[in-house]
């Protein structure tokens, strides 16, 4: 017999989407904070300066591409997984849209802030809902298993790869960057625990099982 009953699905799927989308939210408001971005932040924004696209784009074809290495990687795609190529990207445009640009610090600090609490809301929501990694987490996490490296390690070489890449083709490194790195951590950390999906048979909620922490700071 099936431990998921319909309600929990569907509200696991309601997770998965609204985090995803609030995910382009906070990212779109890191962008108009202008104090810098997450790690692959710097690289999408980067590649939009250099392509002349918009950076919900570069963020959906960089998913895709980082999709693609999964393959040599033998890691299995979730419904999560292929949603977060499209939903973030898209919510980031759709986001970057409606606001105006911020100029001034009074204004420019609370967006930073407030996209980086968002940011942390909105990993635990969509990595509680259990359906699959982001494609740049399961990157970190495919080579850990095919080289025999930390999680740890792989995150921070891939990260600074990604983020000197982006700073060298124009992307925004700051304060905010650093500020990211620090917070994202206990910030998920908190989060997937308020959004746990409670178990089937009622008892402790079911938080999502797999990598450490370090491989679940992106979507």
């Amino acid at each position: 017999m099936s431990t998921t009953s319909p309600g929990r699905f569907g509200r696991r799927l309601i997770q998965l989407y609204v985090g995803l989308a609030l995910y382009g939210v906070s990212s779109a408001l890191l962008v108009d904070a202008g104090l810098g971005l997450e790690p692959w932040g710097v690289l999408h924004q980067g590649l939009a300066e250099l392509t002349g696209r918009s950076i919900g784009v570069v963020s959906i074809v960089v998913g895709a591409v980082v999709l693609l290495l999964w393959i040599p990687l033998r890691q299995r795609p979730g419904l999560g997984t292929v949603s977060n190529v499209f939903v973030v990207g898209l919510a980031m445009d759709g986001t970057l849209a409606l606001i105006t640009e911020a100029h001034t610090l009074a204004v420019r600090i609370p967006l930073l802030l407030g996209g980086i609490l968002l940011n942390g809301v909105a990993t635990g929501l969509y990595i509680a809902a259990r359906f699959g990694p982001g494609p740049r987490d399961g990157l970190m996490t495919g080579l850990h298993r095919r080289t025999g490296r930390s999680i740890r390690l792989m995150r921070t070489a891939v990260e600074v790869a990604v983020v000197v890449t982006g700073f060298a083709l124009g992307g925004t490194l700051g304060v905010g960057t650093l500020l990211y790195a620090v917070a994202i951590g206990p910030l998920a950390q908190l989060f997937l625990r308020a959004f746990a999906v409670p178990s089937a048979s009622g008892g402790s909620p079911v938080v999502a099982t797999g990598p450490p922490q370090e491989a679940i700071l992106r979507p």
